[in-house]
């Protein structure tokens, strides 16, 4: 007696089919799992005995034989159990094993036969639906989630005895589930309505997003380096359909996603403890699950405090922000994380935070150099702004201000992103941040003018290859703002402005 039934295990944010054979022969009576499986898939051989003897249904004594194909992949997850259960069940004669070729199962079950919910599963439905498979049965507390994928059926079970009279009906019909998906965006607690002065620091944040660049801000404590962070949310753009699916399944992944909200609609604003460590921000452990970066894919990553984060953990964000992604090795296989986020970081000039003003900054010149030398220079290349946040005087912080409010300066950061998706639809990327260097000269042409000037630039900030391709990127976005075709003088020289910083505090501290 021989059955198979199709599943899915998560691999990386992604799923792959498996396939769950059931062999009952005679023979000394055994129940043996094979296929490369985890502890808690092993595991699963117990809760599944358990199940259908509470359900009424004693195992055969004869030798039973369960595998998960192909071997070649790590099965992870107490996803299994209900496929394991549903093959043995078919195998004895049970369930009618015709209808099983287009369906799909996933769950885990208790010992009393109730189906529980497992993560990942919309990475698993989006993979049967890839492979044309026409019905997915999982957990009823999981079917909101699954139903966020059209074009196929889901079914939400709830016990074990559910699922032997689906299959045996032959019969798949949608639930009778209410879905109530809020269709109201977020508001957002922060505004930069809430900001006075700053200005210079603001038109920085807005320069930013408008190109997805990468921004650290320095200044004393309580000059609002956080403040204004918390509002960049605020400014971001919204996310297009394969954006808010690609994040829902990061997050579906990481057991974080809230169904009962439906497709994540608001871009990520992640702000981990400087405590973090290396592989809870880029991901990893024994079974690889993405860290901070990639659930701040698509929107911001905010580190405050950035010095004292371990200079080992930051170092490790180097590959990620050049490539976009993360690229984790383990023995049972390679995964890729989606990483395409925007660093934003603040930090303070010194240990006491004051430099350099020096009426009130004790620091020597030496500790003032090893406190800022815990930010290496081949960290410092991959941020494309660098701007100051000073203290603010009593009189600017208690004026009242009609200040520019985050929705007017979202109008302009969309526009600023229109206007690179279109310039870009041919090329694979979206924003200026993201272009590649031999395109640098196709998208960032100078002038006579331009290129002179630039040419000082280069030997007057020390500039290395990515720098300067930073710089034009940033004046590339700087120009689409403005609504300029070419980039100008002026536009190099408000992006030269953002490498200043770098020279003020790392070459003169």
């Amino acid at each position: 007696m021989y059955s198979i039934v199709k599943t899915a295990t998560i691999y990386g944010i992604d799923s792959k089919i498996i396939s769950v054979e059931a062999d009952i022969s005679e023979g000394m009576p055994m129940f043996d799992m094979v296929g490369y499986l985890s502890s808690e898939v092993k595991e699963a051989r117990e809760r599944v005995r358990a199940a259908l003897k509470n359900e009424g249904y004693a195992l055969p004594i004869k030798r039973i034989t369960v595998n998960l194909s192909p071997a070649s992949i790590r099965k992870t997850g107490a996803g299994f159990d209900l496929p394991i259960a549903v093959a043995i069940l078919s195998a004895i004669g049970i369930i009618n094993c015709d209808g099983l070729e287009n369906v799909c199962v996933c769950g885990e079950i208790a010992l009393d036969g109730k189906i529980q919910p497992v993560n990942g599963v919309l990475s698993m439905v989006i993979e049967a639906k890839k492979n044309n498979i026409d019905v997915v049965i999982v957990p009823e507390d999981n079917l909101m989630e699954a139903r966020l994928v059209p074009d196929i059926i889901t079914i939400g079970v709830s016990q074990l005895k559910d699922v032997i009279d689906l299959l045996n009906q032959g019969r798949f019909e949608m639930n009778n589930l209410s879905i109530d998906i809020p269709s109201k965006v977020k508001e957002e607690a922060y505004d930069f309505s809430m900001i006075n002065g700053q200005q210079a620091l603001r038109r920085a944040c807005e320069v930013a997003i408008s190109g997805m660049h990468n921004l650290l801000m320095v200044g004393p404590p309580g000059a609002g380096k956080s403040m204004i962070s918390k509002c960049i949310p605020s400014i971001l753009p919204p996310m297009d359909s394969d954006e808010q699916m690609e994040l829902s399944k990061i997050y579906s992944v990481s057991g974080m996603f809230d169904e009962r909200m439906g497709l994540i609609t608001n871009r990520p604003f992640r702000s981990p403890h400087h405590t973090i460590s290396a592989q809870g921000l880029v991901g990893g452990g024994h079974i690889p699950k993405p860290g901070e970066i990639s659930l701040a894919h698509g929107g911001v990553l905010f580190l405050d405090e950035l010095t004292e984060f371990s200079k080992s953990t930051l170092e490790i964000l180097r590959q990620p922000l050049e490539d976009k992604r993360v690229n984790i090795a383990r023995a049972q296989g390679s995964f890729t994380f989606p990483a395409d986020f925007v660093l934003v970081a603040a930090m303070n000039p010194c240990s006491c935070g004051y430099y350099p003003d020096l009426n009130k900054c004790h620091c020597t010149r030496l500790s003032i150099q090893r406190y800022l030398n815990k930010i290496s220079q081949p960290l410092l290349d991959r941020i494309d702004i660098c701007a100051e946040a000073p203290t603010l005087n009593f009189g600017m912080l208690n004026k009242k201000q009609n200040n520019e409010s985050s929705a007017d300066i979202r109008v302009r950061v969309i526009k600023a992103h229109e206007i690179q998706r279109q310039r870009y639809s041919d090329y694979g990327f979206r924003y200026n941040s993201q272009i590649p260097s031999n395109l640098i000269e196709k998208f960032c042409p100078l002038g006579e003018e331009e290129l002179n000037y630039m040419e000082d630039m280069y030997e007057k900030y020390s500039l290395t290859a990515r720098t300067y391709h930073k710089v034009l990127k940033v004046a590339r976005t700087i120009a689409d703002m403005a609504g300029c075709a070419d980039i100008g003088l002026i536009h190099l020289q408000e992006a030269i402005l953002y490498r200043g910083l770098e020279k003020k505090y790392w070459e003169e501290g």
